[in-house]
This record gives C-alpha cells, structure tokens and sequence, in this order.
C-alpha cells in the first residue's frame, strides 16, 4: 500500500510542475526585453544628448569669431543647425538661443561672452517603455560659453 501512495504522489508532483519552465520562460523574457528596450532608448538619449551639446559649442565657437558681422545672431543659429543632422536633426525641431542678440550691447557692458542654449525634445522609440516611465520625451537644453575673440572688448 505505502509503494501505490508513493508512485501517486511523485506521479502528482510530475504533473503539477509540467508548464513551470514554460511559465519561467514567459516571465523572463518579457522583463529581458523590457530591460532591452531601455538599454537601446537610454543609448540613443546619451547620443542625442553629445549631439546638442556639440551643436552648442559649435555656435558658441564660430560666434566668437564671427562677432563683428551685422548679421550674427542669424549666421550662429543656422550654424547650429546645420552642425548636426544625424541622429538629432536641428535644421527643423529645437530652438536656438543667442546672447548678447546685438554684439555691442556685450562688448558695452564688459562682458564678452557669447551665449548659446540649444534646447531639443528627445522622442522614445519603444512605446512600452513610455507606457512605463509616464512620458515619451525628454526635453534637451544645453548651453555654451565661449569667449568672444573679434572684436576685442
């Protein structure tokens, strides 16, 4: 008699434990790519992120030597704008920001200092993931100082 229980109740412990690796497998995999998901739009936020900051050091660099043209505040702004197309194009999403607007009004009051803010909304590409974390982009302003070379102060 005790041998019967004894095969009934391993013949019942195989039974119940048949779609537990199938379940495991489920689970698992839906968190590794989650986790996936994350890793490619986190990587693409760095590199949008290097983008603009390079866009802005590249205005911030080209007014300071430009700063004695009539036309500054336009020449900077579509040089930041065509500093970058891949993977952040600029030459039609973000804003610009230039300061001083006039060269004269910085060389006036002492400063010489050219300012750019570049600001930028960054887009998640998984959907699931913005379902998660609430939002679906990442606004991006980054700023630049630069000295201004010509004219002198």
């Amino acid at each position: 008699m005790k041998q019967i229980t004894a095969k009934r109740e391993k013949k019942n412990s195989k039974r119940s434990e048949r779609g537990q690796s199938l379940t495991e497998l489920a689970i698992s995999f839906v968190v590794l790519v989650l986790l996936l998901a994350v890793v490619v739009d986190a990587g693409r936020l760095f590199f949008s992120y290097l983008a603009v900051r390079e866009a802005a050091e590249e205005g911030a660099v080209y007014g300071s030597l430009i700063a004695d043209d009539a036309d500054f505040t336009n020449l900077v702004t579509a040089r930041v704008r065509t500093s970058s197309n891949a993977p952040v194009d600029l030459t039609d999403a973000g804003t610009v920001s230039v300061t001083p607007s006039i060269i004269g009004s910085a060389c006036a009051d002492g400063s010489n200092q050219v300012q750019v803010i570049v600001t930028y909304t960054f887009e998640l590409t998984m959907p699931f993931v913005s379902a998660i974390i609430g939002t679906n982009t990442f606004p991006l302003a980054l700023n630049a100082t630069s000295t201004i070379l010509r004219p002198e102060c």
